[in-house]
């Protein structure tokens, strides 16, 4: 049984892992799509899916509980302005986490952590355009070659 659990501790004090989890949230709502390991995701997601809660809100308190928690202006804006609309039909649920394998210096488990919405799209490929033959640069006059 898992009764008073809480959250995961991450191996960090409280203020440390405060400060771990407010970059994380950041770097997520300004890139929307970040990389980190699994165990930080899980700890990631409940908070991120807070910050967009309260952009949907859209009141000043909210805005200033957002500001508080996010570290750059840019990216409350960005949560009021572009993020909350995006999701204001959606119940919940605004954060997916992708397993990516484990890493290769110490084999910790790594995951995608995205918000619902901006999946990868790939870029279109671009055609080849075919390479003309390109006329030989001449020698420079007095630098014959021997042979």
């Amino acid at each position: 049984m898992r009764h008073r659990w809480g959250y995961k501790k991450l191996g960090r004090s409280p203020a440390h892992r405060r400060a771990t989890l407010r970059n994380l949230v950041t770097n997520l709502l300004e890139r929307e799509r970040i990389t980190t390991t699994l165990p930080k995701a899980k700890a990631l997601r409940p908070l991120a899916e807070k910050m967009i809660t309260l952009g949907k809100r859209d009141t000043l308190h909210a805005r200033r509980q957002a500001a508080a928690f996010l570290l750059h202006p840019p990216v409350v804006k960005k949560l009021f302005s572009t993020l909350a609309p995006r999701f204001a039909e959606r119940p919940g649920g605004y954060v997916r986490i992708v397993r990516g394998g484990w890493r290769r210096g110490d084999g910790g488990e790594v995951a995608i952590v995205e918000l619902i919405g901006s999946e990868l799209k790939p870029k279109p490929k671009k055609e080849k355009k075919p390479r003309a033959a390109e006329p030989q640069p001449e020698a420079a006059p007095g630098a014959e070659a021997t042979g």
